[in-house]
């Protein structure tokens, strides 16, 4: 494992902010009609999942916030190499005000928060996913920040696969890419090799 399960964890829940953008995804997803990020229930569902700790206002401001954080994330996935993700992960650090402390809580043991518990969430959440990145840049792995393999999904993806080798989304983008050549390759008379 290349990382801590803290930043791992960070990295997945900037994957997931990043393509809950309704715009993002393969054709046949949700459309811009819905985003989960504005009905307060499904927002909640969806961070829900990362077990995430401190003040939390549960307001309109506080779900636009968070919808506002996603390009400024997803930018990291589109940086033209490591100096411009450097550049823009210092700029998030900054705009949050980054103070790295060693915490505990729950079922976590030591691991760094870099802001304050009663700092705004979208702040909270853009801050950890900088520092998990400051963790991607030091070990040399921005190879593993992707965008998924499918001609029709612009969705991000935080390889952590141990042979290294993720190529889709989480949308189900990688069986719906293999049925879609099974299928061409019936059609054309290849069933592969022979058995």
């Amino acid at each position: 494992m290349p990382f801590t399960h803290d930043t791992e964890d960070a990295l997945s829940a900037a994957v997931a902010l990043v393509n809950s953008a309704a715009s993002t995804g393969p054709a046949g997803r949700a459309g811009p009609e819905h985003d989960v990020l504005v009905d307060p229930e499904e927002f909640e569902e969806f961070v829900a999942q990362w077990d995430w700790t401190g003040a939390r206002a549960r307001d309109e401001a506080e779900r636009r916030a968070v919808r506002a954080l996603r390009p400024r994330l997803r930018a990291l996935w589109e940086a033209d190499g490591e100096d411009e993700l450097v550049v823009l992960v210092n700029d998030l650090l900054s705009a949050g005000r980054a103070l790295p402390q060693l915490v505990r809580h729950g079922e976590w043991d030591y691991h760094l928060h870099a802001t304050s518990a009663d700092a705004p969430f979208a702040t909270r959440w853009m801050v950890e996913a900088a520092m998990a990145m400051v963790d991607v840049l030091r070990a040399g792995e921005i190879w593993r920040l992707k965008t998924c393999a499918a001609d029709d999904c612009d969705d991000v993806v935080v390889d952590l696969s141990k042979n290294r080798s993720r190529r889709f989304c989480d949308a189900g983008c990688g069986n719906r890419t293999n049925v879609a050549a099974y299928r061409a390759r019936q059609k054309s008379g290849d069933d592969g090799p022979p058995g």
